[in-house]
């Protein structure tokens, strides 16, 4: 590390925090961009009325001629008045309307928002459809905009029974289309049969059912930014492949190779999913987000071409509920996978070692933060003794610095390579791996990066407090302020895991010996984590706040064990050893091999 390594930190921050200001755009140009939307938009709808939706659950539609609607097909369907039809069972509050025979609404009834509001998923005609898009005599023709037919009432399931409606679009008294929706007393999961009898010869490509879906997500949590950060659509192949769309940016797909299982409209802790065994033929899936809307997270879509079963029907399934990896697992169908734990050797570390570990701790019914404070406890006795060899490592290369300084001074730093050779000679004669004390780091580092996937993603931890933290699934903000670098806040457990990492530097660089650059390049990365994980859950920032705090005890424990003068004894002893009965370490070899090319390289 240089100079020049240092100055290209300190531009990159600087870049970082000016180009949030200069390219962030301006109120005038947001609410510009909102405009031209909002005209798109109209145009696209044809200039529709679009009157603003009563608040009571009777919307009622223009009077028609019913006569002249006989000859148009479903016409009769095209006009009427909305109601709706409510299903209930322990978990869940599901609200059918007869505009389209969809889902209206779905809420959770034992969860509540960040602010203590009724948890629903979506709700109303904004944004949100569910129908089959037909071509019946040539013309396109969605189900969504017409009206079922039900004789139903509003339904709550008792625990050990079931309730199912039927919704009805007629084409005639012997043709029609079914949506046959099943609830059991308890569970997250809503059924859903689509049947169609005597429309074969009504309904271009009958074999086939294209079904859209559409909804727009409700903000749940505190934070709309970390929010929408883990909401995504996520969907299944019958390969159980699992894949998700771009968390952070619009995105759509479209999958023609594989059959769909499932799709999921996710958010950061509930998610909306569609089931389907057979699995759908073709997908269109797509993925946007308004910055302007601080009420909903995300919008998705899902157009999904199902092949329609010997009978005429098609079984579905919806499972509307928390994204618990313990609940999702119970659920069949792989739904776990829903909950996003990281890439590559990451995901199986939180799925078969943190998991695990974690669901046992919990079985204790402690306080969240005490979970936490034990699973700190058993990741540090597990990694102990590569922190052992890594402290042994450093204190190996701290008591050779005297050495490796005469050699610099003797060489000098004109010559980078002949000064490499001489200090791989002394780390040979001294018996001393120089990377002996980054490997054991390197080795943990996964670890590490997998908690930073695995306390976001954690349902327990929502609106659970601990301490002053009132909720560690997101930021404890003791202190606010108007909007600056992005924020609005700090976080008292970021600002404290932020300190004890810079002591941690601090004490790091006593015992490795650290000089001159290298000596200040750790204090650079707290910051950054103070500025990028100030608005990250409060039970992250404390587990690493816990995981420095172990460190240290770990190193004074050590220290204690381990005496400067032994080792020292150790490394002058090894230098008397004859130079053939020296363990020569495969690196060392490289590394002597490649100074000595690039020696004879440089004489040529």
């Amino acid at each position: 590390m240089d100079k020049n390594t240092i100055t290209g930190f300190i531009l990159i921050v600087l870049i970082m925090i000016g180009s949030y200001f200069l390219l962030k755009p301006s109120d005038a140009e947001i609410k510009k961009e909102k405009h031209l939307q909002d005209s798109i938009a109209l145009a696209k709808a044809g200039a529709k009325d679009r009157a603003a939706i009563k608040s009571d659950t009777s919307k009622k539609i223009a009077a028609v001629d019913t006569a002249a609607l006989k000859g148009i097909p479903f016409g009769l369907a095209s006009s009427g008045t909305e109601k709706f039809i409510t299903l209930e069972n322990q978990e869940l509050l599901v609200k059918l309307s007869n505009k389209g025979g969809r889902v209206y609404s779905v809420e959770l009834k034992n969860f509540k928002t960040y602010d203590k509001k009724p948890l629903i998923l979506f709700d109303g005609d904004e944004n949100n459809s569910f129908g089959l898009n037909l071509r019946v005599q040539d013309k396109p023709f969605n189900t969504n905009d017409y009206f079922f037919s039900t004789s139903a009432q509003n339904l709550s399931v008792a625990a050990k029974d079931s309730a199912s409606v039927t919704l009805r679009l007629n084409y005639s008294a012997t043709q029609f289309i079914d949506y046959i929706y099943t609830l059991k007393g308890t569970g997250f999961k809503l059924g859903l049969t689509i049947k169609t009898t005597g429309l074969d010869n009504v309904i271009a490509n009958s074999n086939t059912l294209n079904l859209n879906w559409a909804a727009s997500m409700r903000k749940q949590e505190k934070d709309i930014k970390l929010d929408r950060t883990y909401s995504t659509l996520f969907y299944l192949n019958t390969d159980n492949d699992v894949d998700y769309l771009s968390e952070g940016k619009d995105d759509q797909k479209n999958i023609i190779d594989k059959k769909m299982q499932w799709v999921a409209f996710k958010e950061h802790f509930f998610s909306g999913v569609l089931i389907s065994k057979t699995g759908a033929e073709k997908s269109d899936l797509s993925v946007s987000t308004d910055a302007t809307e601080s009420n909903h997270v995300k919008q998705m879509k899902a157009n999904l071409a199902f092949a329609r079963g010997t009978d005429g029907s098609l079984p579905l399934e919806f499972y509307f509920g928390p994204n618990q990896f313990s609940l999702l697992q119970e659920q069949g169908h792989n739904l776990d996978k829903i909950v996003n734990l990281g890439w590559g050797p990451l995901k199986y570390i939180n799925r078969y070692a943190t998991i695990p570990i974690f669901n046992q701790l919990k079985k204790f019914n402690w306080n969240y933060g005490f979970v936490i404070l034990a699973l700190t406890v058993i990741l540090k006795l597990v990694l102990s003794p590569l922190t052992y060899k890594s402290y042994l490592s450093m204190a190996k290369m701290r008591i050779l610095k005297p050495e490796m300084d005469e050699i610099k001074a003797k060489v000098g730093e004109d010559n980078p390579t002949l000064l490499q050779q001489e200090y791989m000679k002394l780390y040979k004669k001294a018996g001393v791996n120089p990377l002996g004390g980054c490997l054991p780091l390197l080795l943990q580092m996964p670890i590490v990066i997998a908690f930073f996937r695995f306390f976001p993603s954690l349902f327990e931890l929502r609106g659970q407090s601990f301490l002053w933290m009132h909720d560690l699934s997101t930021y404890d903000s003791v202190i606010t302020f108007a909007p600056i670098f992005g924020t609005d806040h700090i976080s008292l457990m970021c600002l404290l895991m932020t300190i004890s990492t810079l002591v941690y530097t601090y004490f790091n660089n006593q015992i490795s010996g650290a000089t001159g650059q290298m000596k200040y390049i750790g204090y650079i990365t707290p910051i950054i984590f103070l500025i990028t994980l100030n608005s990250y859950p409060s039970g992250l920032n404390y587990y690493y706040f816990l995981a420095n705090m172990f460190t240290f005890l770990q190193q004074y424990l050590i220290r204690l064990m381990v005496d400067d003068k032994k080792i020292h004894a150790q490394i002058q002893e090894n230098k008397k050893k004859p130079e053939d009965k020296k363990k020569k370490s495969g690196f060392q070899a490289r590394m002597e091999e490649m100074m000595r090319q690039q020696q004879q390289v440089k004489k040529k």
